[in-house]
């Protein structure tokens, strides 16, 4: 039958200290992920480098309590200063595929509410390189008179990297370099995007033709590969030439399919060809294969510029444009323009009257216009002028110039715009001329100057225009310059002098503007008038939500005050306690509308603490403030920056941690009497309970508590929960993890049970042939070879960790690994190292224990060795060392003469003073199953009686 082991957390005598730790955020930037390097730059700033498309993890490191919270920031680089507007709130930034566009300086900044916030700066600078482009050009130039011609080319090539590329000119397979060959020349050109270098080929020779080569490389930083590009130089390369099937300008008729060739007249290489259009992408429908664009049923909407370009890398792309015009007309519009000398609005007989015609038509200039009167064309005359491109009116625009106004000349005038001989419909204007035509009016009607509408409704200005004939009515805002109205536009046309409004919000309150075109109408000064409109909206309240807390006895004030409404006052304020409605408040006079509404209780108690919630009206709507009144202690505060918080203990895989934390506003409330404390090992679900009593908690007091018996290298959540004469109050709640002691030796023993990565500052020597391996019997290879090396570690149990070293292939006989520890100052005359060895296979080669002194320099002197199959069982050794000043130790593994050597170490121990006389404690010698399954302990072994003879064996 399987036996459990049984975890029990032995709490000692609690203790506090009185002292203020109340201390302001401190912040370390390290890095983590896939960083190239970090180095230091010129000006003594962190530089972080990275390849892009890698993972970029930045950790924020605080200290301070109470604990800081972190919030992560970016500007865009040494060009700006301004933060991004999102920000991370977390200790840890992580971007996953980093882009180059994500490079710059990257803030942390840590505040915790005492003294100023810790802002540390990072500089993310992403590392690549990309294609490079390679061109050609060429230059052609006659030398002693036209005797013969001198022809240079040019090959250039591009490439955008950070940090700067290096460049490799290569012709076939032999690099270029213009000290060896004359007739070359490679230079870097002024004033070009990227990087470039060109090779320059003069006075072109035979041998020149041939392939060329550019390499590109960043030497290999962040493990980016070199790239190159090749080109092949003949007698016959020359740039692309192009020709269109049809004019550069191309005017159709709506409906008809247009078909546009554009031809290749030269280049070599052969060039590619590609159609793009101006502006936006080509019409949906629209072919372009090859150099042949299709567009079916052509539109209106589909004039605009064709671009045909041809590129193949050799001089400059050779472009072609299409400037395509369908035949369209809109917005017929007409003016009507009194006398301009003698600056009238009105029409008058015997002074002279412009009637104005304009379409928006493509093409522009192919419109023609025809006037009629009454219906019959307009009969020309020394009084009647037609003229074209008025100076004073849009381009292509029609007007008829009626001199000295006569009562004859009243009728009604019709233009009619037109495309001759183009199946497009005209468009026609019509205006009457007579005593009755009068420039515009505009006003508000009555009551409409003010319009007051709730938040979400829909609301509608209205302006009234009167006059023959009446203009549209242009809406703009008054209040705000830059403002737009809720269409998105800064002037919206509307024909009946209504502006419309659907869901109104409060920020579109303000004046609106309302005035007369001087299209469609009188070519007159505008006419105008305004509309205020007021958006009524429910109150916003302060606190929404407010913790108040008070010891037993006293008096509470609550306040729930308005921040803004619409109106801006308060016409009801409702009280609730737990949902039942309290007694009115005394009635305040309308002319002394208060912001606030307030509540007075006498004294805190069991029965009047709880949910208090005031609901503020002002005839639109309410809004409602939470008070949540109690006696309750606030939460612990947990302190995180305990020294070394992990303890280890050689005897046994248990540590203990030491638990620390103040009290938030401890004289908020009554005294704390105890606190209840809660330990529950992670992915477990019973948990060890505990009262501890204290005395007056004051603030800033540190208290302290030590957890022992945690088993390594488990995991804990810890829960506090302070009590007063009220009750419970708020639980704080954190995860306990053990992490390995790195500190140098002290007289306190320190274990090193390789249960974290980090191993205790141990480090793998970089002289040797192979390196350590950290495992468990949960990490184990399944194909490892039998018969060799442990089963689990010390502990027996599948989740402990211990160091070995693999000596399958590609390991050979004398292949040595090292693992050096953390530099340890002496300051002792002896030490004993201790720790348990497992060695166990036929091949066994042999296990040396060294001491590197770091006096004068590093002097490496063997301290202990042991060679040869000691059996499947776990060993303890002691060994003794006087190192003369700094000092290492190194365990070092030897590879014996075949794969049945496996070596594996655990629990290392370096304590002050001299090691125990005898050597080998045939108590700690654990003998390992033969099947492979981790030892496991009988619950009854951590009773009292195991404890009693543990302290008899000690």
């Amino acid at each position: 039958m399987e036996v459990t082991c049984l975890l029990l957390l032995a709490l000692i005598p609690f203790y506090c200290r009185g002292q203020g730790v109340y201390a302001p955020a401190q912040a370390q930037i390290v890095h983590a992920g896939q960083a190239c390097v970090v180095k230091e730059d010129n000006i003594s700033e962190r530089v972080y480098t990275i390849r892009e498309g890698d993972t970029l993890m930045l950790q924020c490191l605080v200290t301070g309590h109470p604990r800081p919270q972190v919030r992560w920031t970016k500007t865009a680089g040494s060009a700006s200063d301004k933060f991004q507007e999102t920000s991370v709130f977390n200790e840890t930034l992580r971007i996953e595929r980093i882009a180059r566009t994500q490079g710059g300086r990257y803030y942390c900044k840590a505040e915790n509410g005492v003294g100023v916030p810790a802002i540390k700066s990072i500089r993310v600078d992403v590392q690549y390189l990309d294609e490079p482009v390679l061109t050609v050009h060429q230059t052609v130039s006659d030398v002693r008179g036209n005797f013969y011609q001198e022809k240079t080319v040019f090959l250039r090539c591009t490439v955008n990297s950070n940090p700067p590329a290096r460049f490799i000119w290569k012709r076939g397979s032999d690099t270029l370099s213009h000290s060896q060959d004359n007739g070359v020349d490679i230079y870097e050109p002024l004033y070009t995007q990227g990087e470039t270098k060109v090779l320059k080929l003069k006075n072109l020779r035979p041998q020149d033709y041939a392939s060329y080569t550019c390499q590109v490389s960043v030497r290999n930083v962040c493990g980016i590969p070199d790239k190159a590009i090749t080109f092949r130089l003949t007698n016959t390369t020359a740039p692309p030439a192009l020709k269109l099937s049809v004019n550069e300008t191309l005017v159709v008729n709506p409906g008809e399919n247009v078909t546009v060739q554009c031809l290749l007249t030269g280049g070599d290489p052969l060039p590619q060809l590609q159609w793009s259009h101006g502006p936006g992408p080509l019409p949906l429908g629209a072919v372009a294969q090859g150099g042949t664009l299709s567009i079916p049923s052509v539109q209106a909407r589909d004039s605009g510029y064709y671009n045909c370009t041809a590129t193949n890398n050799v001089g400059n792309p050779a472009k072609k444009t299409v400037n395509l015009l369908v035949r369209s007309m809109k917005n017929a519009t007409f003016q009507i323009t009194p006398d301009v000398i003698k600056e009238s609005e009105n029409i008058q007989l015997g002074q002279d009257l412009k009637l104005s015609c304009h379409v928006d038509a493509v093409p522009q200039e192919k419109v023609t216009y025809q006037w009629f009167k009454n219906g019959k064309p307009a009969r020309m005359s020394k009084r009647l002028l037609v003229t074209r491109n008025d100076p004073e009116l849009p381009a292509v625009t029609s007007s008829l110039e009626l001199i000295d106004l006569h009562f004859s000349d009243y009728g009604t005038y019709l233009c009619m715009a037109s495309f001759p001989g183009a199946p497009v419909p005209d468009l026609s204007v019509e205006v009457n001329i007579s005593s009755e035509t009068v420039p515009p009016t505009i006003s508000v009607p009555k009551g409409r100057a003010l319009v007051t509408v709730r938040e979400g409704s829909p609301a509608e200005l209205q302006c009234e225009v009167r006059g023959k004939p009446r203009p549209p009515v242009l809406w703009s805002r008054v209040d705000k310059e830059a403002a737009l109205l809720p269409s998105g536009l800064p002037l919206e046309e509307t024909p009946d002098g209504k502006l419309r409004l659907e869901r109104v919000s409060r920020d579109m309150s303000g004046t609106y503007r309302c005035q007369t075109a001087r299209y469609n109408g009188f070519n007159v000064r505008p006419r105008e008038a305004q509309v205020q409109l007021n958006v009524q909206f429910p109150p916003e309240v302060e606190p929404s939500s407010q913790d108040v807390r008070q010891a037993l006895g006293r008096p509470v004030l609550l306040r729930c005050s308005l921040l803004r409404g619409s109106p801006q006052r308060i016409t009801s304020a409702v009280w609730r306690f737990k949902g039942q409605l309290l007694p009115p408040p005394p009635v305040v006079p309308a002319a002394e509308a208060p912001d606030h509404a307030e509540l007075h209780l006498d004294a805190v108690t069991r029965d009047s603490s709880g949910s208090y919630e005031c609901s503020v009206s002002n005839d639109v709507g309410s809004a409602t403030c939470l008070f949540q009144v109690s006696a309750k202690a606030y939460s612990p505060e947990f302190y995180f920056d305990t020294p070394n918080p992990t303890r280890s203990h050689k005897l046994s895989k248990n540590y203990s941690y030491v638990l620390q934390w103040t009290q938030r506003e401890p004289d908020a409330v009554d005294p704390v009497l105890n606190y209840r404390l809660s330990v529950r090992q992670l992915n477990q679900h019973n948990a060890v309970v505990k009262a501890i009593p204290v005395r007056r908690v004051e603030k800033g007091q540190l208290l302290e508590y030590i957890l022992t018996d945690l088993r390594v290298p488990h995991s804990y959540e810890v829960r506090l929960t302070p009590y007063t004469t009220f009750g419970a109050g708020d639980m704080a709640s954190r995860i306990i993890h053990y992490t390995e002691p790195i500190n140098s030796p002290n007289l306190s023993d320190n274990t090193c049970h390789f249960e974290d990565e980090k191993i205790c500052g141990y480090t793998q020597d970089l002289t040797d042939n192979f390196d350590w391996t950290r495992q468990n019997a949960l990490t184990q290879n399944p194909k490892r070879s039998p018969n060799t090396g442990p089963p689990t570690d010390i502990s027996g149990t599948p989740e402990g960790y211990y160091m070995f070293i693999e000596t399958s292939r590609p390991r050979e006989l004398g292949d040595r690994a090292r693992l050096v520890s953390p530099l340890y100052n002496a300051s002792a005359k002896f030490y004993c190292v201790s720790f348990f060895y497992h060695m166990y296979g036929k091949h066994i080669g042999s296990l040396n224990l060294l001491v590197r002194s770091r006096n004068k320099g590093a002097l490496d002197t063997h301290a202990w060795s042991l060679s040869g199959n000691k059996g499947n069982v776990w060993q303890q050794a002691h060994v003794p060392i006087n190192p003369s000043g700094p000092f290492q130790i190194i365990f070092e593994g030897v590879r014996g003469s075949g794969y049945l050597g496996d070596i594996a170490i655990d629990d290392v121990t370096l304590k002050k003073g001299e090691c125990p006389r005898k050597q080998m404690d045939p108590n700690k010698v654990v003998v390992m199953p033969s099947s492979g399954a981790p030892c496991q302990s009988s619950p009854q072994l951590w009773g009292p009686m195991a404890i009693f003879l543990l302290a008899l064996q000690r």
